[in-house]
């Protein structure tokens, strides 16, 4: 077995309590790294087609990668996966903090969870061994109380902790996965399949530091790039993301009341740099890394935020803030707090509740259907108390937690042009009218909307910008309105490389170049790789999640933008500037041919995946 790896993925069965430890051969690992690779392997080969996402059927894999838990900043990830409830097709999210470097000293690379509990269960990973201890007393518990709880049971307060509220106990459909309070497995809905499984947390402790092949190399890469990137910018450690909130509403890229205008009044009033001057107590980290790049914050009576819970991004401090037309700091921190609380996704919390504010201001929904709440633009006490009926599955709530897509399709009446969503799930708060290759990123993402495993065009407009992707051959910048071919290629290298990401599985703000990123991964497993290796393994990953997709019943006609994208703004930079239509699904089949899928289709050739090495996906799309 290489360095890197313990080797051994822990099979959990929870219809019967059986717990199995699987050992794959080594050209397993060096096929599919691990995170989204082992995910998408395991759900396309083990999950059937058609099967509810919320039924005992579904498998919920949590995945590390060869580098997660190696000494170095950007290793404290770990991805998790299952068919999503959200979008019904495959769901995958990363998360940072402790949790995967700790999983991976405890001795596993992965857990596949199969089947549903009878009663409330939680799992308990300690040092190779594995246990399902009784969590009937954790159920209804918020994710603060559960851990408390956990960590007194089983005597340890360095335990790390995997877990869910009651917004995934009750299923909401963009349920999410906590992280000891702080982080978040955020996106698809995989905290409703935690809940739909009855699997309240995943407690972990581990003492056997991750093997390496060469650890002064990567102490080394980890001091200098330390020294440059502190000594070059320091605004993630002192802000964490959000500082130039400002500038996104002067150029157009701030989502204000349901991306339908573009000026945000006070914007800065809820940027990370008003967060730091009042309400901030500090910033926290991930395993290993010296950004420290997480808020925490601080707020005493009446709103009682507790700094335990971390504090609000940019995604949330937009989804929660300006999208619903809110720039009361302190009812935006308290709706974050109140969604890792619950342990929903605070991006499709924000948005389905802009969508809902929409509908309201456009007569389509009264206070008749939101239980007496006057639901508009700008209405915080409305936008917190929707939060919590949302949780609580309580009235209006109801519908809402099953996301604007399928809340529009309920409603009806012509709401569904105000449902902002790619297959199913909510957009994330950065504007493809201004980035266009984010755009073609968010329309053919496997997972729905997504801006991690995407570019952000404004970061490729400059020369100097450009210099982190040279091993990938990007050399030329490019406008960011731009959606010409060369676009459509910058696009497959970059957005390529960003899902290798969540294979390693790294964190995208430590800007490893594709070079150093290689002498990485050898320094980690000893093997001798390389640019050309890594991108197949991530070419893999996004070929078995687009077959994946297709088995369960997406198409081609499901790769788009809400109509809104082809429509400026009301006001502000974007207000005379649209996406063309035509020219965007150019772009489109553009990405399918060079990914080596079917021109008009995007379905995969037989023999693009023969070159990849997994030639047996291709018996999938025949059935």
């Amino acid at each position: 077995m290489p360095h890197g790896y313990t080797g051994k993925i822990l099979r959990v069965n929870l219809s019967s309590l059986s717990l199995l430890t699987e050992q794959p051969e080594e050209r397993f690992y060096r096929k599919y790294f691990g995170g989204w690779g082992f995910i998408t392997y395991y759900l396309l080969k083990e999950v059937k087609a058609g099967i509810d996402p919320l039924g005992p059927d579904n498998k919920l894999i949590f995945a590390a990668g060869p580098l997660t838990g190696a000494p170095f900043s950007g290793s404290g990830r770990n991805s998790v996966g299952a068919k999503s409830p959200l979008t019904g097709g495959f769901g995958a999210a990363e998360v940072g903090g402790f949790w995967g470097s700790e999983f991976k000293r405890a001795g596993y690379d992965g857990i596949i969870i199969e089947g549903k509990a009878s009663k409330p269960v939680y799992l308990w990973i300690t040092d190779g061994k594995a246990e399902i201890k009784d969590a009937s007393h954790l159920w209804g518990k918020d994710t603060g109380d559960t851990l408390d709880t956990i960590r007194d049971e089983l005597g340890d307060r360095f335990i790390r902790f995997a877990g869910i509220g009651i917004g995934s106990e009750n299923l909401v459909r963009y349920g999410n996965i906590i992280v000891d309070l702080k982080d978040a497995a955020g996106r698809t809905g995989l905290g409703a399949v935690m809940g739909s499984k009855k699997l309240k947390a995943i407690a972990v402790r581990g003492h056997n530091p991750v093997d390496v092949a060469d650890k002064s190399v990567l102490v080394e890469m980890n001091r200098k790039m330390a020294t440059e990137f502190l000594g070059g910018t320091k605004a993630l450690s002192m802000f964490g993301t959000g500082s130039i909130i400002d500038k996104y509403a002067q150029s157009g890229n701030l989502p204000t009341r349901n991306f339908r205008d573009g000026n945000f009044e006070n914007a800065d009033a809820i940027s990370a740099r008003t967060i730091k001057e009042t309400i901030s107590v500090g910033m926290d980290a991930c395993w290993a890394c010296f950004v420290r790049c997480k808020k925490m914050v601080k707020i005493g009576e009446p709103w009682n935020v507790d700094p335990k819970y971390g504090g609000p991004e940019y995604e949330t401090l937009a989804a929660l803030g300006s999208n619903c037309g809110i720039n009361d700091l302190n009812a935006i921190s308290k709706a974050h707090q109140m969604c890792n609380r619950y342990s929903i996704d605070t991006i499709s919390t924000g948005a389905t509740i802009a969508f809902a504010m929409e509908c309201f201001e456009n007569g389509i929904i009264t206070e008749a259907d939101t239980d007496g709440i006057q639901l508009n633009f700008g209405n915080s006490d409305a936008m917190l108390a929707m939060v919590e009926k949302i949780a609580k599955r309580e009235g209006f709530g109801d519908l809402l937690a099953e996301g604007s897509k399928k809340a529009a399709e309920r409603i009806g009446k012509n709401s569904e042009k105000f449902a902002i969503h790619v297959k199913g799930q909510e957009q994330p708060m950065h504007e493809p009218r201004l980035k266009r290759g984010l755009g073609l990123g968010y329309a053919v993402s496997p997972t729905g909307a997504d801006h991690i495993h995407n570019i952000h065009d404004t970061s490729y407009s400059l020369k100097e910008s450009l210099i982190n992707l040279e091993g990938l051959g990007i050399h030329e910048p490019l406008p960011a309105h731009d959606l010409s071919v060369k676009k459509v290629r910058l696009f497959t290298y970059v957005a390529m490389w960003r899902t290798l990401c969540h294979s390693l599985v790294t964190c995208i703000f430590i800007p490893w170049t594709p070079l150093q990123t290689v002498k990485l991964v050898k320094a980690v497993t000893g093997w001798n790789t390389s640019v050309w290796e890594l991108m197949k393994v991530s070419e893999r990953s996004i070929n078995l999640a687009r077959i994946f997709n297709i088995r369960e019943g997406f198409t081609a006609e499901d790769d788009k933008l809400p109509d809104r994208m082809f429509q400026p703004q009301t006001s502000g930079a974007l207000s005379k500037i649209d996406i063309d239509k035509e020219e965007f699904y150019n772009a489109i089949h553009t990405y399918y041919g060079m990914m080596g899928w079917d021109y008009n289709t995007g379905i995969p050739n037989r023999w693009k995946l023969e070159e990849l090495g997994i030639g047996w996906a291709a018996d999938f799309l025949e059935e």
